[in-house]
């Protein structure tokens, strides 16, 4: 029987391009906002574009998700991916529009980008680089290249260990996290051209 990708509808745009890009990743994928079909899902992706606030209201909207998502992930093992801020929503709290509580899954903080030389600009928007922390190399579902990024927040992760990879942005900038059967990445994977397919492909091989 194939697999389930459940990509969570929790009104935080961007579902259209991801669920192409899963598709064409090779897998059937369920655009939800029902709990019970995250609970009975064999991986999940939660997108999210726009503010940390507003995503994490909104996530906390739908009854019982949070709890569905929690018990497959945390407790069931499924892999998960977070996609931009779906990832920024992994730390604990977010600082954009006041402090937010995020879910709390790998701690940290999402801070504003604040480079020291006035020429660099923020968003962060565009292609750029994505380098493996030395810990990460073996990591299965994340690769160097270059991929596509637009935030204007970044992870400030509370241990180093939890980040996989750095971009340069005037300063280094977490691109993605990882701990156990949860990964987050900051770039766009679904705008990613060929990078990002990739990186799509190896997370629906990823047995963690």
């Amino acid at each position: 029987m194939a697999e389930t990708v459940a990509l969570i509808d929790y009104g935080a745009g961007n579902l259209h391009s991801v669920h192409n890009a899963l598709k064409a990743a090779g897998t059937r994928v369920a655009v939800t906002d029902d709990p019970n079909l995250v609970r009975a899902a064999d991986r999940i992706v939660l997108p999210g574009v726009g503010s940390f606030r507003a995503c994490s209201e909104g996530l906390a909207a739908i009854p019982g998700m949070i709890e569905a998502m929690s018990e497959r992930v945390l407790v069931g093992g499924a892999p998960f991916l977070g996609i931009c801020v779906g990832m920024q929503l992994l730390a604990t709290r977010g600082l954009e529009h006041g402090t937010t509580a995020g879910l709390d899954w790998i701690g940290g903080e999402i801070r504003l980008i604040e480079p020291s030389d006035p020429a660099i600009k923020v968003p962060h928007m565009g292609w750029n680089d994505v380098g493996l922390l030395p810990h990460a190399r073996l990591h299965s579902v994340i690769d160097e290249g270059e991929a596509y990024f637009l935030h204007s927040y970044h992870f400030v992760a509370d241990n180093p260990q939890d980040v996989a990879a750095m971009t340069d942005h005037g300063e280094g900038l977490v691109a993605a996290v990882a701990r156990n059967n949860i990964l987050g990445v900051q770039f766009h994977p679904e705008k990613s051209q060929a990078y990002g397919l990739a990186t799509l492909t190896r997370f629906l091989e990823w047995n963690p």
